[in-house]
């Protein structure tokens, strides 16, 4: 994991790589109203389920460990005109610097593998006021349902066979698991579901380019180049017309934080 820099195409993760969709959203909506809550959004990335809990009316802080993506997502906020109620700082999961007891609502999207669970667990408990809601949620394109994510992800592998993290069903029910271990939590739910995304070409590179097994895992610059122009001539042959649509699915669980903890 020390390898993985999801920093280094920042570009592309806000161009190309899609955020939660809007029903991901108005489903928090319906656990715990958005507008007022004061949030905390982990590995934010470029700020994508931080803006968009801000464009719902929430006040956010949003964290990552890397420096271009916390200028991404700033860049993003005032973009959006969302910066008054945007907070993005450089920081772990594990040590947020946020006071105890000081948020309703903890978001983990798309990042939690990537924490040292123990440790981001007890720092999501100590920030949360009683019975704040913490949400971790996955978004991801499923390859076993599409002839173009089989063979892109194929692509990986030919240039970079240390590559595991492929194959995925969206389905992270270990997640549950390891949260179950915690007394400061009660389990309330979980959710799947799924939506295609249409891509052009470019779109569909750009997002390749952000993957852990490419642009922000081993692979050189030089290496990201010929993978992006090998997918170009892929998509051509197997998919020349546009969009491409690709199937991702939603999961989420989604607890509650205990009050006698």
């Amino acid at each position: 994991m020390c390898d993985i820099d999801f920093g280094r195409y920042s570009d592309d993760y806000v161009r190309h790589r899609p955020g939660f969709p809007a029903s991901f959203f108005d489903r928090i909506e319906r656990i715990v109203p958005i507008r007022g809550v004061e949030a905390l959004d982990l590995g934010t990335g470029p700020g994508k389920v931080a803006l968009e809990l801000a464009a719902r009316g929430a006040t956010v802080v949003g964290l990552d460990i890397s420096q271009h993506q916390i200028t991404s997502a700033k860049q993003q906020a005032v973009e959006r005109s969302v910066d008054d109620r945007c907070d993005f700082r450089v920081a772990p999961a594990e040590q947020t610097g946020l006071p105890d007891a000081s948020v309703d609502l903890v978001t983990a999207g798309q990042c939690w593998k990537w924490f040292d669970h123990d440790k981001a667990i007890a720092e999501v408990c100590r920030v949360l006021k009683p019975q704040g809601i913490f949400i971790v949620a996955h978004y991801d394109y499923l390859t076993f349902y599409s002839d173009v994510v089989h063979a892109t992800e194929k692509l990986i592998l030919d240039m970079n066979p240390q590559w595991t993290m492929f194959g995925h069903t969206g389905i992270r029910g270990e997640s549950i698991d390891v949260f179950g271990r915690s007394p400061g939590f009660k389990f309330i739910e979980q959710f799947c579901y799924d939506e295609d995304e249409p891509f052009t070409h470019e779109g569909w590179r750009g997002r390749m380019r952000t993957c852990n097994g490419v642009g922000s895992g081993i692979l050189t610059d030089e290496q990201v180049i010929e993978f992006d122009e090998r997918l170009a001539a892929l998509l051509k042959k197997m998919h020349p017309a546009e969009p491409i649509m690709i199937p991702h699915r939603v999961w989420s669980i989604v607890l509650r934080r205990n009050a006698k903890f």
